[in-house]
């Protein structure tokens, strides 16, 4: 996969360099390419942003650097790109997201700063790729860097041959299995017993079924605990498909939650 990642600080990416996503680019998994904006502004001050049309706080990047940016960046390659812009009036970023933004050959990433990147900008694109505008949470950040990077590492470590173990991403929260949805349980490594503090029989007992099964109902209590919300969901769609156990467990945390 090819990402392309335009913004007036490459230096914020550095990140991407480091650990599995850095791993992902040495060994050619992942192409990553960072673009700064203002090597396509054409005055002495490189400017990329200007006051709005009528009239308000703030200053909303100019079309032009944007037009020429992008224009240039798509040009190179004949795979078939599609535009990224991050944004908190975007659609809810999720794992489902990832997992189709993960199949794609080319992302590019607009990462708009001030009030946002002039509407124009991305209708221009939107004639030649795909448009996509992204939020990753109901909170306003300086700019699209920080994003960026979260939906680069949800994206890249789906790719295969990126985590060590493909299991790992099956596993996670919000991965697709038996029991969408629902957040990953408590997790436990060597020694077994530290600070007067025991990891749990069931785990060294060697009994895989009832392993799976503690770790499923841990899964539901924290679900239960921090998204009560994603729980009566899951209760809404697959209650009665459930072994008995499973939804007694979940019967019980729907009635000690109390109602929404």
């Amino acid at each position: 996969m090819r990402i392309d990642i335009i913004t007036i600080f490459p230096d914020y990416f550095v990140p991407l360099e480091l650990s599995l996503i850095g791993k992902a680019r040495e060994a050619g998994i992942l192409d990553v390419r960072l673009h700064d904006l203002r090597s396509w502004t054409h005055d002495r001050h490189n400017t990329v942003d200007d006051t709005p049309y009528g009239g308000g706080p703030g200053m909303v990047m100019k079309p032009e650097p944007w037009g020429e940016a992008l224009d240039a960046v798509t040009a190179d390659d004949p795979a078939p790109a599609r535009l990224i812009l991050p944004t908190p009036s975007g659609t809810p970023f999720t794992q489902e997201h990832a997992k189709r933004l993960s199949q794609q050959p080319r992302l590019v990433f607009a990462c708009g700063r001030y009030e946002g990147i002039d509407a124009r900008v991305a209708a221009d694109a939107a004639e030649r790729m795909p448009v996509e505008e992204l939020s990753i949470g109901d909170y306003v950040l300086a700019g699209g860097e920080a994003a960026t990077l979260v939906v680069v590492e949800t994206v890249s470590r789906l790719l295969p041959g990126v985590l060590g173990n493909a299991e790992s991403a099956v596993q996670d929260s919000f991965a697709s299995g038996a029991m969408e949805n629902l957040l990953e349980g408590p997790v436990y490594t060597k020694p077994a017993r530290w600070r007067d503090q025991e990891v749990p029989p069931v785990l060294l007992s060697g009994d895989h079924g009832a392993v799976d099964r503690w770790r499923r109902h841990e899964a539901l209590r924290k679900t239960a605990r921090n998204r009560p919300e994603l729980l009566r969901e899951l209760a809404a769609q697959r209650l009665e498909s459930m072994d008995r156990r499973d939804r007694e467990l979940v019967e019980q945390l729907l009635a000690d939650s109390g109602p929404e």
